[in-house]
């Protein structure tokens, strides 16, 4: 997993930092008659992002490199609202990063609509400087369609193993080398390899795999989309028949979309965490969150989502994929059903020992 953290976090790294030298340069804004809050360039993002932008942007706050506002998602929709998002800017807001679906719930932010807004808002903006429209798309890629243009994307990041590419990452940048609007700034210096952006030797091989990878995606994506959704409803509809009242489903909240592939649960039948459940399954391999961190905390996601803490504590996030097929959700369901059992009967055996 380590491979995997690396390029996303440098990805998003290299765009947020990008934003704080685009901020800096150019006109002399923090002398533009802003107050002394202002004089550092601000950011907005919400409390729903992945580490690869959540920690970037607190450290840039710790340091007194940035100020943050991480805006609150809404947990009647499961998503930040857009005018929220709007009420937060401010004149030194340099950049908004907005994750496009989260990677826990799978619940898909409204991008679009709020870069439309924004880009309104950029219009007026003559004398202070413009703000940078980025999302991480990373768990959207191969699940939904996603076109930059549609979003009206300044910058976007994706990673290949999310949409069965090899683990390396690519970040898209607007006209990028021509247009001073847009910006890319390099983090590090050395070689001359990729336009000077980012030192040190292609690796060719993985290169040409994203390639591969994105090309399947943009010919099947509706294909892909479809039979994802139809596999994950049918995954839900087994645990619902199978676990009745004892399940709560963590994704389904409003009529916010999902991503076709996400299902995050948790079993309310037993008094444990969703990786002790997990540790009992004899074929189910699935996360308690995110899947690149080990977690034995209820999810800071679901916790933010207003999801009560003993209800995060037992979450398990599955996942299906092209392949899945309905012979294996009906494996996945009985072997998570076995597991409860096991835990059940253990606890029965320990309370009945405690009786004599």
């Amino acid at each position: 997993m380590k491979k995997t953290k690396k390029y996303m976090y440098m990805g998003n790294n290299m765009i947020l930092h990008t934003a704080v030298k685009y901020f800096h340069s150019g006109q002399d804004w923090s002398h533009n008659g802003f107050p002394d809050k202002e004089h550092l360039p601000h950011f907005i993002t919400s409390n729903l992002e992945h580490d690869a932008v959540k920690l970037v942007l607190e450290h840039f706050a710790e340091e007194g490199i940035a100020s943050v506002t991480f805006v609150p998602a809404s947990p009647k929709t499961g998503h930040v609202m857009v005018d929220d998002v709007i009420a937060a800017i401010r004149p030194s807001t340099c950049m908004i990063s907005i994750m496009l679906a989260n990677n826990e719930t799978g619940i898909i932010q409204p991008v679009k609509e709020m870069f439309e807004r924004v880009k309104q808002i950029n219009t007026s903006r003559k004398t202070i400087p413009k703000i940078l429209l980025h999302t991480d798309a990373a768990q959207a890629i191969g699940k939904i369609p996603v076109s930059v243009q549609d979003l009206g994307a300044d910058y976007l990041t994706i990673v290949g193993h999310k949409f069965y590419g090899p683990r390396i990452g690519a970040i898209y940048v607007k006209d990028l080398g021509s247009s001073k609007e847009v910006p890319l700034y390099p983090m590090f210096y050395g070689g001359g390899q990729e336009r000077s952006y980012r030192p040190g030797t292609e690796n060719t091989a993985m290169i040409a795999g994203l390639g591969q990878a994105s090309k399947l995606v943009t010919e099947n994506i509706d294909k892909y989309n479809r039979h994802m959704e139809k596999v994950r409803d049918y995954l839900e509809d087994r645990l619902k028949a199978e676990f009745g009242e004892e399940i709560c489903f963590n994704g389904r909240i409003g009529k916010s979309c999902r991503i076709p592939n996400t299902c995050n649960m948790s079993l309310l039948s037993v008094d444990c965490s969703g990786s002790e459940v997990l540790s009992h399954c004899t074929h189910v391999q699935a996360s308690v969150g995110a899947a690149c961190h080990a977690q034995n905390r209820p999810s800071p996601i679901l916790l933010a989502l207003d999801i009560e803490e003993d209800v995060a504590r037992r979450a398990i996030r599955l996942s299906v994929g092209r392949e899945t097929t309905q012979e294996d959700i009906d494996c996945a369901v009985n072997d998570l059903k076995q597991a409860v059992e096991k835990i059940q009967s253990k606890n029965t055996c320990t309370s009945a020992q405690r009786v004599e």
